[in-house]
């Protein structure tokens, strides 16, 4: 039986871990940032809920002119296609 020094052991490069770990922070907040915009962007664009409990003294009302959407200001009209594709 021959017994060889240094068979069995593993060599564990500091290096390559850390820079493993620092991957792997990296990616997490690049992916924990493009989650929260996208969320964030979808809010932008989309309008107000629709079956929301107006506050106040406010009615909630049926709008019977879609073409008014129209007459709105240009980043109202973007909204208005993005989310209702008209």
């Amino acid at each position: 039986m021959m017994i060889i020094k240094g068979e069995g052991r593993m060599v564990l490069s500091l290096r390559k871990w850390l820079s493993r770990i620092l991957f792997v922070v990296i990616f997490t907040l690049l992916l924990l940032i493009v989650t929260g915009s996208y969320r964030w962007l979808v809010d932008v664009i989309a309008p107000v809920h629709p079956y929301k409990t107006p506050k106040g003294e406010a009615l909630k009302v049926f709008q019977a002119d879609p073409a008014a959407a129209e007459k709105g200001s240009l980043t109202d009209r973007l909204r208005w296609f993005y989310w209702y594709g008209e």
